[in-house]
């Protein structure tokens, strides 16, 4: 019988076919045949893994999920034992940002499951619950930077988060499309995050 690692491993092969379909022309048409001849298997094997177009879809994104969460995980604990709040917000912003390959593909799979997230109700929910749970994220660390005196007592810790977070997502589609480059996009995030991250005088 085959071990839970094979499995894994032929279920990242589906989904990673999924993700570069979507980004060579987005997932309006794709089909399910086309994903069994992009992953290179058969067309039985891809349903035994994943069933239905939704399920597909929801399963290539929950992989693409866990990835983009592990990464994170990892470039955050670049950051030291002992990083300050406003080290690790940045951190965390800056996953939403394009500012390398990995992230750049990342990104473009996402916008190209963005129609589909417009008209599936399975993956409206996962995108509509995504943004609220990153804001109360940030929020949670702009409050323990007000515990710590990194932040002062004045702000609003979940509406900077709010805005925080979209201004991220907003810098992201306009990254992709050219309109500014990484480098700017970060200068952006970093100019409103020396804003919020003012010490408390001692």
């Amino acid at each position: 019988m085959p071990r839970q690692a094979d499995h894994d491993r032929r279920r990242r092969q589906i989904a990673e076919a999924v993700w570069r379909l979507a980004v060579g022309g987005g997932l309006e048409e794709v089909t399910l045949r086309q994903v069994a001849a992009e992953a290179q298997v058969s067309a039985r094997l891809l349903q035994y893994y994943f069933g239905t177009r939704t399920d597909l879809l929801l399963g290539a994104l929950k992989i693409l999920n866990d990835d983009a969460e592990h990464r994170a995980r990892e470039r955050l604990a670049l950051l030291g034992e002992t990083p300050g709040m406003h080290a690790i917000v940045r951190g965390v912003l800056l996953e939403l940002l394009p500012v390398d390959e990995e992230r750049r593909t990342r990104h473009l799979v996402y916008a190209a499951y963005f129609v589909r997230f417009l008209t599936d109700p399975d993956l409206a929910g996962v995108a509509r619950d995504a943004p609220r749970a990153l804001e109360d994220l940030v929020a949670g660390l702009i409050t323990q930077g007000q515990d710590t005196g990194q932040v002062p007592r004045r702000v609003d810790a979940a509406a900077e988060a709010a805005f925080l977070v979209a201004g991220a997502e907003g810098l992201q589609s306009s990254v992709l499309l050219g309109q500014r480059t990484a480098d700017e996009a970060v200068a952006m995030i970093d100019h409103q995050l020396a804003r919020v991250f003012t010490p408390t005088p001692a």
